[in-house]
């Protein structure tokens, strides 16, 4: 139960409600005094009756104007909004008494440390932190604020300390303790990117493997060049991120950077879309290569490309040029076309399916993208960069990785590469159920082999079953496009008998 006494200042006012308080044999747990002309009161639970008898003889005590119940004192408000600060801040935090001992730890700076709350409260900090000696810093008779790069567990940190001081009866002050704050260099190197409003380009691409290194060594060098350029790899390796990265590092930085997904593109609109429509002498659209102009245009998935935008695509290429859909006159296009792939362009010339000479236009600079597999150094620096951006987005504490997390990341194919591993981080962050590590059962990633596939872990019968349900399904949506036993015996390679038994069998009948 909690009150809130308005009143005016006065000598014994809270030794008079006390009076009344003790009369009902309550014991006050709690009192604030407010310099604005509130008192606040904390006590045991008590009965609807007891309080309307008790609220009455308050008001009468002198001073007071009005008395009413509240849902909570100002210290504790003030103390549960400290308390969740610190829990989502992501960076670590202690605060320490004026012997450099740990009075107050956050939940970041418990998973920093890999200990728990009450193995690290009233021990002294330089137990787990070297490179800085918080008791001797505390002892000096003037304490300044510092800031000094210390290890934990051979991990590097920027700290920054800064003392407490609070006023004495004489108006002078005196040291209480200190505030410590740990932030890694990624986390320094993001705060200056967004104070120097540099967050763009290849700062934003982590290479700690070997491949990855070279790979940023030669895309660093291609950003500065104006010629086309071609990125492949696998779905999900960052592809568009590079190519984003690459004009943020460009000369046309200052100008738009549009990505345009090819494969989403329908083949009817394709060029109207790219290269703008006329109709009866007016400009009705504008292509996506005008409205880039002076910038950048990322064309994402360029095998999935219609044949009739490949052929004005070349040109453009050619030329410099290219006509809007209905229009005659010739349009000038200063952009920079970098285009990406997951298809092997070369053989898709081979086949026919994409035209040989405009690959040699876009193929006049280009790097290869790994996969995650063969980045796996990279796996779990990565988590942590992924873990902490969104533990910060979503104000959820950052996790430390659990020992078998870290063997399962590494050891997994990442068929989906860096999309997926974000995507189940992301996931993970979301569905934060309050442990201090993240788990592999958090991650929720689907079994898969590589040069398997994705597989069920939880399969249940035998391989006879499991063929006859792939037969089964496989039947019922052909069944739709061959309507006849002997049309879909045909299409299948077996007699007509075989078909319409199996029909039978599986109980697969035409919808009237």
């Amino acid at each position: 139960m909690r009150l809130e006494v308005s009143c005016n200042d006065r000598v014994g006012l809270a030794k008079d409600i006390l009076v009344v308080l003790e009369k009902y044999g309550i014991n006050l747990i709690a009192i604030d005094a407010s310099n604005k002309g509130f008192l606040y009161l904390q006590f045991a639970e008590i009965s609807f009756e007891m309080l309307r008898e008790l609220m009455p003889l308050i008001r009468k005590v002198e001073s007071v104007h009005d008395v009413r119940t509240v849902s909570f004192m100002p210290s504790e408000q003030e103390h549960y909004a400290l308390k969740t600060l610190l829990k989502t801040l992501p960076d670590s935090v202690f605060s320490l008494n004026s012997k450099g001992r740990i009075r107050i730890v956050n939940e970041s700076a418990l998973l920093t440390l890999n200990m728990a709350e009450h193995e690290v409260v009233d021990e002294s900090l330089n137990h787990w932190v070297q490179g800085f000696n918080f008791s001797r810093w505390l002892s000096e008779p003037q304490v300044p604020a510092v800031a000094s790069r210390v290890t934990i567990n051979s991990n590097e940190y920027l700290a920054e300390m800064l003392p407490i001081y609070l006023p004495d009866d004489n108006d002078k002050t005196i040291l209480a303790g200190a505030v410590v704050s740990l932030k890694s260099p990624a986390r320094v190197g993001k705060q200056f990117n967004a104070l120097q409003n540099q967050t763009t380009g290849f700062d934003n691409v982590l290479a700690v493997s070997d491949k990855m290194k070279d790979v940023l060594k030669q895309a660093k060098r291609m950003a500065q060049l104006d010629a086309p350029l071609l990125i492949t790899g696998e779905t999900g390796t960052g592809k568009e991120l590079m190519a984003r990265a690459s004009h943020d590092a460009s000369m046309r930085r200052e100008h738009p950077f549009i990505a345009i997904n090819c494969a989403a593109l329908p083949d009817s609109v394709a060029e109207e879309e790219l290269f703008g429509f006329v109709s009866n002498g007016q400009v009705v659209k504008r292509g996506f290569f005008e409205e880039a102009k002076g910038g950048t245009v990322f064309l994402d998935e360029i095998a999935e490309m219609s044949k009739a935008a490949q052929v004005k695509l070349l040109r453009l290429l050619q030329d410099g040029a290219f006509r809007r859909m209905g229009g005659d006159e010739e349009v000038r296009a200063d952009v920079r076309i970098i285009c990406s792939t997951q298809k092997n362009l070369a053989e898709l010339c081979q086949a026919g399916e994409f035209r040989e000479d405009l690959y040699y236009r876009i193929h006049v600079l280009s790097y290869h993208m790994p996969s995650l597999r063969e980045r796996k150094v990279d796996v779990i620096p990565l988590t942590e960069m992924f873990l902490e951006h969104y533990s910060q987005q979503l104000s959820s504490p950052l996790r430390r990785i659990s020992a078998s997390c870290r063997d399962y990341l590494f050891t997994y194919a990442w068929p989906g590469n860096v999309r997926q591993l974000k995507n189940a981080i992301f996931r993970a962050v979301s569905m934060w159920d309050g442990s201090a590590e993240l788990t592999v059962e958090q991650l929720k990633l689907p079994s898969y082999a590589e040069g398997f596939g994705y597989f069920d872990e939880e399969f249940e019968g035998t391989l006879d079953e499991a063929m006859k349900e792939y037969e089964a399904n496989l039947l019922r949506r052909l069944y739709p496009a061959y309507p006849s036993t002997r049309q879909l015996a045909k299409k299948l390679g077996v007699s007509h008998t075989a078909i319409a038994n199996k029909l039978r069998d599986y109980s697969i009948s035409k919808k009237r």
